[in-house]
């Protein structure tokens, strides 16, 4: 393979080592709470064990060994993400394109499953909008849970192909597409990748990125971020891509500055000499990754008019109002029996959203209204909007485990009514008092099916 930067004998050596290295990103939220509230008992948790920063990302941090983190309730309060370091890297891309006012930006995670960069990109654009589609449905299933773990109120999930963008142009200020392809940058962590690889593959990959691209690529406003990326090493679905687009399309290519001591290889394309930037193995710490930026030179800004969402009754808006912060800025409306609550500053753009695509979760969802009581949703409790002053309660290793589990566990005498969970003074989801028992309100398909070990 004739791409710089490959050795094909270190390549050997360090696929030959079966070394995993494992990487985790914390919620900058949820992990400063955290902090906040003090972790010392909390040594069953990843967090209690970083060895050291991922260089290009503020919020990565390695791990030294990979811990069993189905056994870890702070995983599944959405305090990290266990995400591969050198996929991190595209929070340095934003840093150096997208900049730090971001501000009412939109952005669309084209092929988000299972939700690394999505999460991601919520953390950067904290008061933008993060529209995070997955075509498979299966996979759209796997991204609403690791975006409503992660808790953050702005980010929508969509389950469309990407042609159905095209009836929203000039609509995103950034797309991110992190292309599906032949994964040879993930041999090393999955062997099945291994099997599966062939060069035939390579070329369906690099038709079907090509596909993706020009499907999609109208949405995409004049002068707007478009950052694509692959775990693949083949130079046909990343250099030549690079050339593909810069020959299809009005886009500026966006050199980065890198540190050399980062190990990342600049490279750049036959024909338009677009800069990408290559991870391998043996330089990073890190698995295989390609990943490059332009800046779209074309296109139309379209007005978007709306039909409004379905609004809330009064009862419904005053007891959804109970269980969030009262400084929230937010609004509800009504789907599917649900009360969600989304930033008033967007509303308009899930009703445009709404209309054209098919949304699996907009916001949050806050709960419903069962006659007069209001039942409070999961969502709800893993949110950083949920009202602070309803009761926690604190439950030692053990309880969380059961709690997540959907196992009954004991509590003591507390007061009747709803209560938080939490593990660390982390939400970990509902449960309601009553006289006789503790209802265990934790999502039955998201349980830990497996028993602790030791036990």
């Amino acid at each position: 393979m004739n791409i710089k930067g490959f050795g094909r004998e270190a390549f050997e050596q360090v696929h030959a080592l079966e070394e995993q290295v494992t990487s985790i990103r914390l919620n900058p939220f949820k992990s400063v709470a955290l902090a906040m509230n003090g972790k010392d008992n909390l040594t069953q948790s990843a967090i209690c064990n970083l060895k050291s920063a991922i260089a290009w990302c503020p919020h990565g941090f390695y791990l030294p060994h990979r811990p069993s983190f189905t056994f870890d309730p702070l995983f599944h309060a959405g305090v990290y993400y266990v995400q591969e370091a050198s996929s991190m890297f595209l929070w340095e891309v934003l840093k150096q394109t997208a900049g730090d006012n971001t501000n009412g930006m939109k952005v669309l995670d084209l092929c988000a499953a299972p939700g690394g960069k999505s999460t991601l990109l919520a953390s950067y654009f904290q008061h933008g909008l993060v529209v995070a589609n997955e075509v498979i449905k299966a996979r759209a299933a796997v991204l609403v849970e690791n975006i409503t773990k992660w808790g953050s109120a702005n980010v929508i999930v969509s389950n469309n192909d990407p042609k159905d963008f095209s009836a929203l142009p000039g609509y995103f200020d950034i797309m991110v597409i992190d292309a599906p392809c032949s994964g040879s940058g993930l041999f090393r962590r999955d062997a099945q990748a291994i099997n599966e690889w062939s060069e035939e593959n390579v070329q369906l990959c690099s038709q079907r990125q090509q596909r993706i691209l020009a499907d999609a690529y109208a949405a995409l406003k004049n002068g707007g971020l478009l950052v694509y990326s692959t775990c693949s090493y083949s130079k046909q679905e990343d250099e030549d891509i690079l050339d593909w687009l810069c020959g299809n399309f009005e886009v500026e290519n966006l050199p980065l500055s890198i540190n050399g001591a980062w190990g990342i290889v600049e490279t750049e394309s036959d024909i338009h000499k677009a800069k990408g930037y290559r991870f391998y193995p043996y330089k990073v710490q890190g698995e295989g990754f390609f990943i490059a930026a332009f800046r779209k030179k074309d296109g139309i800004a379209e007005e978007y008019r709306v039909q409004g969402l379905t609004k809330t009754t009064k009862e419904e808006t005053e007891a959804t109002g109970r269980f969030i912060q009262e400084d929230s800025a937010f609004t509800f409306f009504k789907q599917g029996g649900g009360i969600i609550a989304i930033p008033v500053a967007f509303k308009n753009d899930v009703a445009a959203l709404q209309k054209h695509l098919y949304l699996r979760k907009a916001g949050i969802t806050a709960g419903s209204l069962k006659g007069s009581d209001f039942v409070p949703a999961h969502e709800l409790a893993m949110s950083m909007i949920v009202n602070k002053n309803i009761p926690g309660i604190e439950l030692a290793y053990p309880q969380a485990i059961q709690y997540l589990q959907k196992k009954d566990i004991e509590t003591g005498n507390f007061e009747k009514g709803w209560s938080l969970a939490t593990y660390g003074n982390i939400n970990l989801g509902w449960m309601k008092v009553l006289p006789n028992r503790v209802n265990n309100y934790y999502p039955v398909e998201w349980r830990i099916l497996k028993d602790a070990p030791g036990r």
